[in-house]
């Protein structure tokens, strides 16, 4: 039986700026429409979380049973470790799974807006049949498309028009940012275990743009998501905060693209998320003052 504490590592605590990102962001673009309401607000933390993290333990189920993590460079990987068995790693998932669902059910009655229902639903299969199912579209190379559009578009301007009813061309900017740096983290995810996908017969993005490609792919998506807000420091001229994480991006993006060894790539990953965090900071602070 896998200890708590394996049970933590293998929810991927790295990964969770990702979820709490894009509701920092979605939010300040609600307030800046006048309308943060902080109870629906703390709702949409509990979906996101709810998703990365239910995300996280149907991956290692899925890969897992599949064998792809049997000789995996990176972080502790429950099933494929041996520590729990597949079904119970499966039920966990789902667990995280229906809080989001309960959470997302009481987001929408709130806000008045049924029709999210169908988004819901459509992340949570999005989160499942990533990896999951007999044809899963992370293995093909559509992960990252998944990931821009659920943890950048969805997440963020669920949490705005949720709060505010409305949207903004500044939530458009914080959505496609904050999307942005949650592909970046797969893709450096995904370039680290490109050895082992690619003998695995996993067809990820990075597999298919190349170890060169990918590896470019991360400073790229990391630039053009500091540039997106900053088309509206006319009106916010404190968003010209946001170059600050020009220099934030350094170190990363240097160890991207010079790391000789998969397992230098590992705190990229950390590295990653604490950037996705000081970007909402920054997005909020560059609305607020």
């Amino acid at each position: 039986m896998a200890s708590f504490s394996q049970w933590v590592a293998a929810a991927r605590l790295r990964t969770l700026p990702m979820a709490i990102a894009p509701v920092v962001v979605g939010s300040a673009a609600a307030a800046q429409l006048g309308s943060f309401h902080l109870g629906k607000a703390l709702l949409a933390l509990i979906v996101a979380l709810a998703l990365q993290i239910g995300v996280n333990y149907s991956n290692d189920y899925s890969d897992g049973i599949r064998g792809t993590d049997d000789d995996r460079v990176g972080p502790f990987r429950i099933t494929g470790s041996g520590a729990s068995a597949p079904a119970t790693v499966r039920n966990m998932a789902f667990t995280f799974y229906g809080i989001a669902a309960v959470a997302g059910l009481a987001l929408t009655i709130w806000a008045d807006a049924w029709w999210l229902i169908l988004v819901g639903v459509a992340a949570i299969v999005a989160a499942w049949y990533y990896t999951g199912g007999k044809n899963p579209y992370g293995y093909v190379g559509l992960g990252e498309i998944f990931v821009f559009i659920f943890f950048g578009l969805v997440a963020v301007l669920g949490t705005t028009y949720t709060q505010a009813g409305q949207l903004s061309g500044l939530a458009w900017a914080g959505a496609v940012g904050t999307g942005l740096v949650s592909t970046a983290l797969l893709m450096a995810n995904n370039v680290r275990d490109i050895p082992t996908d690619r003998q695995a017969g996993k067809r990820t993005l990075a597999v298919r743009l190349g170890d060169t490609k990918a590896r470019w792919s991360y400073p790229v998506m990391l630039a053009i998501a500091v540039a997106a807000p900053l088309f509206f420091v006319r009106e916010y001229p404190w968003m010209w905060l946001m170059l600050i994480l020009l220099v934030v991006s350094l170190r990363p993006s240097l160890i991207m693209l010079e790391a000789k060894e998969r397992g230098e790539l590992i705190p990229v990953l950390k590295m990653t998320g604490l950037f996705g965090i000081l970007y909402a900071v920054l997005f909020t602070l560059g609305i607020a003052l």
